[in-house]
């Protein structure tokens, strides 16, 4: 049973909103709010939420980085990240983060409380456009005489993990040993072979074709 929810937004409609939504769900939880990142933690010193709603954009910073305190402060804790972002390089960041839902904040305040009860029943909270890109991200794509005939080296496969782990190219340099013209050379042929224009494309891509893994490392 939830009894206490954590709601992290900086916007008052989209408090009032959320904050609607969640007492329609649960009407007898305890519903605590906070407006940016700071005012959360001060809250996480005394509650335990069972519900956490965070929103990514936050005065103090992104809402990401509340997930692993409130992890410690409740293990059990269901984290759902409320949002107006729905494209690929927002969301898969969340889920590897550990957001086990993902809502956009044009949803109708009913259809949110809806989502929100199938909590209890196991279902985690998505919007239903997010439902449909996780679907299709997982859907496996053919292999293409291309993609055969220009295979990643062992070399462009480890720069290509490395970027899909955040790091810069500098980064990507000292780790492997290289000097930045080099990676950047390595960046620039992987876009080649694998048809993309953008570092966070090149990783979803890989990992539909298994050459990354999606998990948190």
């Amino acid at each position: 049973m939830i009894a206490q929810i954590l709601i992290v937004e900086d916007l008052p409609r989209s408090q009032e909103w959320l904050t609607g939504a969640v007492q329609h769900a649960f009407p007898h939880a305890e519903v605590h709010v906070a407006d940016c990142i700071a005012a959360a933690e001060l809250c996480l010193a005394q509650i335990q939420p069972q519900l956490c709603l965070l929103d990514l954009g936050l005065p103090d910073g992104s809402g990401l980085s509340l997930i692993e305190p409130i992890r410690k402060r409740r293990p059990d804790a269901l984290i759902v990240i409320s949002t107006i972002f729905e494209d690929d390089a927002h969301l898969f960041p969340a889920l590897r983060a550990g957001a086990q839902g993902y809502v956009l904040k044009d949803l109708p305040q009913q259809t949110l409380a809806d989502l929100l009860l199938g909590i209890e029943r196991g279902q985690p909270p998505l919007s239903p456009s997010i439902a449909r890109r996780l679907l299709a991200f997982f859907t496996p794509t053919p292999t293409t005489p291309a993609n055969q005939q220009h295979p990643l080296t062992e070399r462009e496969t480890e720069v290509l993990r490395l970027i899909a782990k955040g790091f810069s190219v500098p980064k990507v340099a000292e780790q492997l040993g290289i000097s930045r013209n080099t990676t950047a050379g390595y960046l620039k042929d992987i876009y080649r072979k694998l048809e993309v224009s953008s570092r966070a494309e090149a990783t979803l891509e890989a990992a539909r074709r298994g050459l990354v893994s999606t998990e948190a490392t």
